[in-house]
């Protein structure tokens, strides 16, 4: 995070103005306005873009969003809590990286993911998908998904004043069955490498088993998971010719 703060600050430090909207990458010395709501980049395909995204009257933080969603659908936006190089380039997949003078990745947005994953990019140990508050806001929220540390993914509520895992049910009891797994859906806390991910064509898959596919399984649709406000995890795929987003069923069995 401090590397992402003291690039911020470089890129507010730039003296000269940038202000072609599209490019795909930032270069030092150039900048985006804040007040210019046509300054942003875009991924090569033109699927995502990402730039000074308004939240308040006042305020407005650097964000992802899918191009040709209605209304910017943000994937992804940096100190959402407190709204406010070396070259930023945003890749096609979605990922925001900032690269350095030797061309190395010194920070990418799939490491710091907010409450979407989207395909390739991996949750991991030290890494949890947090809901927003409430519908049209973009405050933290109090619902997870992230891996135990039983090594199995689970959905929690950490509320001001109470934590509460509420998926799977049996989770906080493991009583291991013969074949080794702890659930009749065949997940396991057995490997400890504590990976999941989700590829273009709508399958997640996941190191203690769990996996699932969107209905409309294939190459071809973008996609997102995302833990939704209300605590619900859910798979959608972007009619691009309307720009809304269609949920996809998500059987996630106890």
């Amino acid at each position: 995070m401090e590397v992402l703060k003291f690039l911020i600050l470089l890129l507010f430090a730039a003296t000269v103005d940038w202000s072609e909207a599209g490019l795909p990458s930032l270069r030092q010395g150039s900048s985006l306005k804040v007040e210019e709501e046509s300054d942003f980049l875009v991924s090569p395909n033109g699927t995502f873009s990402s730039g000074f995204y308004k939240v308040d009257t006042n305020a407005s933080c650097y964000s992802i969003w899918f191009t040709n969603s209605v209304n910017k659908t943000v994937v992804w936006m940096a100190n959402r809590d407190k709204p406010v190089s070396v070259e930023a380039r945003l890749l096609e997949t979605g990922n925001l990286v900032l690269i350095n003078q030797e061309k190395r990745v010194i920070w990418q947005s799939f490491d710091s993911p907010t409450d979407t994953l989207l395909p390739s990019q991996r949750l991991v140990k030290n890494t949890t998908l947090v809901s927003v508050r409430s519908q049209g806001t973009y405050l933290s929220g109090f619902y997870n998904f992230k891996f135990d540390d039983n090594n199995v993914l689970y959905l929690v509520y950490n509320g001001p004043l109470l934590s509460s895992v509420y998926w799977p049910k049996t989770s906080s009891v493991y009583w291991p069955k013969t074949d080794g797994t702890v659930f009749d859906s065949g997940r396991t806390p057995y490997n400890s490498s504590r990976l999941a991910i989700s590829d273009k064509a709508g399958q997640f898959i996941s190191s203690d088993n769990l996996m699932f596919n969107a209905s409309d399984y294939g190459i071809g649709p973008k996609r997102r998971l995302t833990m939704d406000y209300d605590g619900i995890l859910r798979l959608y795929s972007l009619d691009e010719s309307t720009g809304v987003w269609v949920l996809k069923s998500l059987e996630i069995q106890e």
